[in-house]
């Protein structure tokens, strides 16, 4: 496990996620006392001194107690707390965070959360946040931060720095540039390598994640990169140029972060120059930008898959209904047709009632199957493996996968179905309905995506909505037709 050892003369603090899962358990039974005391005392005589007095001193020694339990822990996991509460007690924990970890914990939680934070924050509060942040720091809070606080923090910044965040805050929230940071190290190609050692002997400290040096010359232009192994294992007197790496990627500052996440994924990166057209050096990407990144979007991808948009889980009944309705409501209307679909063949089911039983089989193994294709089309969108010229091959590939795996199913389906029902009709009829709804839902699995990540839409929004649709409209009528033909 990490320990970090504090300046200070305090005890050892490790970072664990399972402190943070006990400390918000100790965080919720402390406010759970408070409350019991709270309504105890409330309970006594309307305007007793002695009630007034304990409930104030209550009150005090469980606010000490939250405090210390909080400000003990890392900023990302007081985000997890925050996070973690409803809001009245997010405000109460928040209050009681220590001015120091402000910065931190902003930066930490998530959009939905630090909203709420800033607006029950003074201006006072805010700009002591937030001046001593970095300018890509800053631009990310920028967005939910009052203007005119913005503004007197800009007012504190060097000529360099508001040059920074102006730029910064110039890019799109999912680009490279918007995730891109300005603090690096950067040397010319003519020095030798003792002279990068005095430099940075001379810094405060490296930037977090440096795992190499950018070579630039008198203009700014990248030339290329030098590694802190190659500057530690060579021999002082030899010049840059002489063991500076030519073989590296850089990225552009509009180019997409989940490109980049997948170019650290790929090539094991720890950081990544971000040049300019001229090929300048602006800033650099990091491995721990990527990792929000990539966390992001699986979160995203995971609830746009059922048609929603991330929300705060405590948040007021009316804006989760603002969220969830819409696609609700579609599924309630394609439902709502698939029952239409199975109405129109009253006099078939009402005739071999069997039938009643099997044709939610139909329609379920159709859309588990559709399901599988459509996880591992939506996963290949998102790393960029799929491209015009292989989709059709990729079409060809995942129904002959499903037409193998449908005839093994329906084949466990319909001696299911001949059991039940005593009928090698029956039976057949449901093998045959099993692979064709097989089919639509693999087919549906791979279209749906594709077709919207063709138009600039989200390849995971919705997506199971649309293939429980086809699978369940397409299954009741293929089931039913079929036998409404070869039983009756």
């Amino acid at each position: 496990m990490t320990q970090i050892t504090p300046d200070t003369s305090a005890s050892i603090r490790r970072l664990d996620p399972e402190d943070a899962q006990q400390a918000l358990a100790q965080v919720q039974e402390l406010l759970h006392r408070h409350e019991l005391v709270e309504n105890l005392v409330h309970r006594q005589e309307h305007g007793d001194e002695r009630a007034v007095l304990v409930e104030g001193l209550l009150q005090r020694q469980h606010e000490a107690e939250l405090k210390e339990l909080v400000n003990d822990l890392h900023p990302a996991d007081i985000a997890f707390i925050l996070e973690s509460l409803p809001n009245a007690e997010r405000q109460l924990i928040w209050r009681l965070v220590s001015a120091e970890h402000d910065a931190d914990v902003l930066l930490e939680v998530d959009d939905w959360v630090r909203e709420s934070l800033i607006e029950a924050m003074d201006r006072q509060d805010l700009v002591a946040a937030t001046e001593g942040m970095d300018a890509d720091e800053l631009a990310d809070l920028a967005p939910d931060l009052p203007p005119d606080v913005v503004a007197e923090v800009q007012k504190g910044l060097t000529i360099e720095e508001r040059a920074r965040l102006i730029e910064a805050m110039g890019y799109p929230d999912d680009s490279v540039g918007g995730i891109m940071d300005f603090e690096m190290v950067r040397v010319r190609d003519d020095v030798s390598l003792e002279v990068v050692l005095r430099y940075l002997r001379h810094l405060p400290e490296l930037p977090d994640h440096t795992d190499q040096i950018f070579v630039v010359d008198r203009n700014d232009k990248l030339l290329g990169t030098l590694t802190l192994s190659s500057l530690l294992v060579n021999e002082p007197e030899i010049e840059v140029r002489a063991v500076m790496g030519t073989d590296y990627l850089s990225l552009s500052p509009l180019d997409s972060d989940s490109d980049a996440a997948g170019a650290f994924e790929r090539y094991d990166l720890v950081s990544a120059p971000v040049v300019d057209d001229l090929g300048r050096l602006i800033g650099r990407v990091t491995i721990s930008e990527v990792v929000d990144v990539i966390r992001e979007d699986s979160d995203e991808q995971a609830l746009s898959r059922a048609g929603m948009q991330e929300e705060d889980i405590f948040a007021p009944v009316i804006m989760a209904l603002k969220n969830r309705a819409p696609w609700l409501l579609l599924n309630l209307c394609t439902a709502s047709i698939a029952s239409f679909v199975a109405s129109r063949f009253e006099d078939t089911v009402s005739t071999i009632v069997m039938l009643a039983f099997l044709m939610s089989i139909v329609a379920g193994i159709g859309g588990n199957s559709g399901n599988q294709t459509m996880t591992l089309i939506i996963r290949a969108l998102a790393v960029g493996r799929i491209t015009d010229k292989n989709v059709w091959q990729l079409v060809k590939r995942e129904m002959l996968v499903t037409f193998l795996v449908s005839l093994v199913g329906s084949t466990v389906a319909a001696v299911f179905a001949w059991a039940i029902s005593n009928s090698i009709s029956v039976a057949l009829v449901m093998m045959a309905a099993m692979i064709c709804n097989m089919l639509i839902g693999a087919m549906i699995g791979v279209l749906v995506p594709v077709v919207r990540n063709r138009f600039g839409k989200d390849p995971a929004m919705g997506s199971s909505v649309l293939l429980t649709f086809a699978t369940d409209s397409m299954g009741f009528f293929i089931f039913l037709g079929l036998a409404t033909i070869f039983l009756l």
